[in-house]
C-alpha cells in the first residue's frame, strides 16, 4: 500500500516536472550533469555545457534508433530526429534541475519500495501464487520504466515516449492495486448478500475504466501541444494558449462530458446493489470525477494555472485506480454471491 501512495506520489511530482518545465533539468542519466548531487550555480558547469551534453544526447539516439531500426520500427527511428528540440540544450537552472532531480529520488526510492514488496510477497508462494507475480512484473516494469524515463530525457521529451511512459505507469498501479487487494482477501469480514449482481454490469466497469484510461493518454498528447504552443510563443500570453490547441484538446474537453455520463450511470447502478463497499467506491469515484473536472474547467478557462495541471493530472490516475478497484471487488463479489445464496438455504 505504501508503494501505491508512493507511485501516486510521483505522479504527482511528475506532473509538478511538466508544468514547472523542469523535464530537461537534468540533460543526462541517471546522473545530473555528470555528478550524483546535481549543480547549484552555472559556474559549476564546464564551458560549453550546452554542446557536450547535446553530443551526448544525439549520441544515445542514434544508437537507439539503429536497433529500432533493426527491429522493424522504422518509422519511430525516424520520429527521434525530426523532433523539432532534438537539438536544442535548454539554459541551466538550479531550480528546474533540483525539481527533476527529486523526481528522480523518488523514483529511485519506488524502486526499492518495489523491491521489498516483491520480497514480502514470497510468503504468498504457496497460498496465492499471483500475488507474487503481480508484483515482480510490477518491479520488472518499473525498472523498463526507469530505461525509458532514460530515453525520455535524451530524445528530448519525444511525445510518443512521454505518452508511453505515461501509460506504463497506469499499468504499474493497477497490478500493485490488484496485489494489495488480493493479498487482503483472508483479512476482509464483509458479508455478502444474497441479491446476485447484474454480471451485464461487469462489462461496463471494464468499459468505463478503459475509456478513463485512454482520456489520460489524450490528456498527455494535449500536453504536449500546450509546450509547443508555449514553446512557440516564448511562454508570454497564457491567456491565449488554448486558443490555440488543435482537435486533441477539444476531443479531449468534449469526451469528459462522455465520461462524466457514464460514471453516473454506473455508480447508480452500484448503488442499486445496496452492497456498502461497492456503494463507497461509488461514491470516491464520483468525488474524484467531480474534482477532475473542476481542474478541468480551471485549466480551459482561466489560462492553464501551473498549479493545477499536476492536480488535474493526479487526480485522472487516482480516478483510474479507483475504478480499477471497483473492476476487481465487483468481480470478487459476483463471483461468491451464488455460494452465498447457496448456503443462506442450506442454513
Amino acid at each position: 500500500m505504501l508503494t501505491v501512495v508512493s507511485v501516486y506520489l510521483l505522479i504527482l511530482v511528475g506532473g509538478i516536472v511538466r508544468s514547472t518545465g523542469s523535464g530537461m533539468g537534468c540533460p543526462d542519466w541517471p546522473k545530473c550533469f555528470g555528478t550524483w548531487v546535481p549543480p547549484t550555480q552555472v559556474s559549476e558547469l564546464p564551458e560549453g555545457y550546452k554542446e557536450i551534453y547535446t553530443a551526448q544526447r544525439v549520441a544515445k539516439n542514434k544508437k537507439l534508433a539503429k536497433t529500432l531500426e533493426r527491429l522493424g520500427f522504422k518509422q519511430v527511428a525516424s520520429q527521434i530526429f525530426a523532433h523539432p528540440t532534438q537539438f536544442v540544450e535548454t539554459d541551466f537552472n538550479a531550480t528546474k534541475t533540483w525539481i527533476e532531480y527529486v523526481n528522480r529520488l523518488l523514483g529511485a526510492l519506488i524502486g526499492v519500495f518495489i523491491f521489498l514488496t516483491v520480497v514480502l510477497s514470497l510468503p504468498y508462494w504457496r497460498r496465492d501464487r499471483a500475488i507474487f507475480w503481480l508484483a515482480f512484473a510490477s518491479f520488472l516494469l518499473t525498472g523498463f520504466q526507469g530505461w525509458l524515463g532514460s530515453l525520455v530525457v535524451s530524445t528530448n521529451l519525444l511525445p510518443e515516449l512521454v505518452t508511453v511512459h505515461m501509460a506504463l505507469a497506469l499499468l504499474i498501479v493497477a497490478m500493485l492495486i490488484y496485489a494489495v487487494d488480493r493479498s487482503q482477501q483472508e483479512n476482509s469480514a464483509t458479508p455478502y448478500r444474497q441479491q446476485a449482481l447484474p454480471k451485464a454490469l461487469t462489462p461496463l466497469l471494464w468499459l468505463t475504466a478503459l475509456l478513463t484510461f485512454g482520456q489520460i493518454v489524450l490528456g498527455t498528447q494535449v500536453r504536449e501541444q500546450i509546450d509547443i504552443v508555449a514553446t512557440a510563443a516564448n511562454y508570454l500570453g497564457r491567456a491565449e494558449w488554448v486558443e490555440q490547441l488543435g482537435n486533441t484538446f477539444k476531443i479531449h474537453r468534449s469526451f469528459s462530458l462522455v465520461l462524466l455520463a457514464l460514471n453516473v450511470y454506473v455508480a447508480y447502478r452500484l448503488y442499486q446493489t445496496r452492497n456498502a463497499n461497492l456503494q463507497l467506491l461509488a461514491t470516491v469515484t464520483m468525488g474524484l470525477l467531480g474534482l477532475e473536472i473542476a481542474a478541468g474547467v480551471t485549466l480551459a478557462y482561466l489560462a492553464l494555472p501551473a498549479a493545477v495541471q499536476p492536480i488535474h493530472l493526479t487526480v485522472a490516475t487516482v480516478l483510474f485506480g479507483a475504478q480499477f478497484l471497483t473492476i476487481i471487488r465487483y468481480a470478487r463479489q459476483a463471483k461468491t454471491q451464488p455460494q452465498a445464496a447457496y448456503a443462506s438455504v442450506v442454513a
